[in-house]
């Protein structure tokens, strides 16, 4: 089965600022639904966050929502300018990267348990045919980190461009 890892278009947001579960628009999504080759009949499964959305909807309008499929959730920190945030809380984040949850948010070790939940049902579901999931960087890692069994210190850091497609065989 192939699976489609496609990072929404870049995000309408100032730099510098923290987004994660944060909805905000994207850039024309268009060029990059466009750009993208995609077996006929494939299925389009989403994040329910407007980024995602659009682009799913641009390559179909059936797209499926999945909410396992939204990025972290930065909680109280979502909207606020990275410089902004509390500088021992960062440091906290940074040394204990998987189990620090953010005031109000969920950590990176719950968003690897969301999406590896996902994965387990993708098999079943798309049985057969070729799934593109429109989703973004940390739900892209996660996923790859757990198809590839990469340690949490390589799969963390894996590059995932805006708009970018990255093709797995399961």
């Amino acid at each position: 089965m192939q699976i489609f890892l496609i990072r929404h278009p870049r995000p309408q947001i100032e730099p510098g600022v923290c987004y994660g579960r944060l909805d905000v628009d994207c850039e024309d999504p268009l060029p990059v639904a466009a750009r993208l080759r995609l077996p006929p009949q494939t299925t389009i499964v989403s994040s329910p966050l407007r980024r995602a959305r659009r682009l799913a909807e641009a390559l179909d309008p059936q797209v499926r929502i999945d909410a396992r499929l939204a990025e972290i959730d930065f909680g109280d920190w979502e909207g606020r300018r990275w410089d902004d945030i509390d500088r021992a809380a960062i440091d906290d984040w940074a040394a204990d990267v998987l189990n620090f949850t953010p005031p109000g948010g969920e950590s990176v070790a719950d968003l690897q348990r969301r999406v590896i939940d996902f994965a387990g049902e993708i098999k079943a579901t798309f049985s057969g045919t070729s799934a593109a999931l429109i989703t973004h960087a940390g739900v892209i890692r996660a996923l790859l980190g757990h198809w590839r069994a990469l340690p949490l210190a390589e799969w963390t850091q894996l590059e995932c461009d805006f708009g970018s497609s990255t093709e797995i065989e399961l």
